[in-house]
């Protein structure tokens, strides 16, 4: 696992060892971050479910203005904030805390990236929260990846399904709010 582009490009991230981490292929983080890259440079930057930190580092070596990496475990906490020392990457905030609880808090983001542990029902509570609270700005976008057999809700206006995107076992839902 490695940061694809940017400051900290080509740098080697820890992976957690026997842990209930389950990264995200090199495959989905290049598709994932050709869709919006033209979309996160001076940008806020939500990483929901942090796991190892790749997917906020990747969007702060990319030129995220700030990247908030969220995620309850410790032992993932540990990982994610080594990681994003080793990149040295100074615009990451890291919160060890339940995500769908830190989207209450209603801090607005221009992006937010979604990965849950897959066969949970984490994706579409936090596409929930995240739109209840309203904390996207205007002409924001989400990123939710999940199992392509996966049902997401339909969001209400001013939210709505950009596109899918189909990687194998892994797909990729593609949310904006109105500008």
């Amino acid at each position: 696992m490695r940061v694809i582009t940017g400051t900290a490009r080509g740098r080697k991230l820890k992976e957690p060892q026997g842990m209930e981490i389950r990264p995200t292929t090199e495959l989905v983080k290049e598709a994932m971050f050709s869709i919006i890259q033209f979309d996160i440079e001076g940008r806020r930057v939500l990483d929901l479910f942090g796991g190892t930190g790749q997917l906020g580092i990747e969007a702060a070596s990319r030129g995220a203005r700030e990247v908030v990496i969220v995620d309850e475990s410790r032992a993932a906490m540990k990982i994610i904030r080594e990681n994003a020392e080793h990149c040295k990457l100074s615009q990451i905030k890291t919160v060890q805390t339940e995500s769908i609880g830190y989207l209450r808090r209603g801090e607005k983001f221009d992006i937010i990236l979604i990965d849950p542990p897959y066969d949970t029902l984490l994706a579409e509570k936090a596409l929930e929260t995240a739109t209840e609270f309203d904390i996207l700005s205007n002409g924001g976008i989400i990123v939710c990846e999940t199992r392509t057999n996966k049902l997401l809700p339909k969001l209400e206006k001013p939210y709505f399904l950009r596109k899918e995107y189909s990687y194998g076992q892994v797909k990729l839902s593609v949310y904006e709010k109105e500008n």
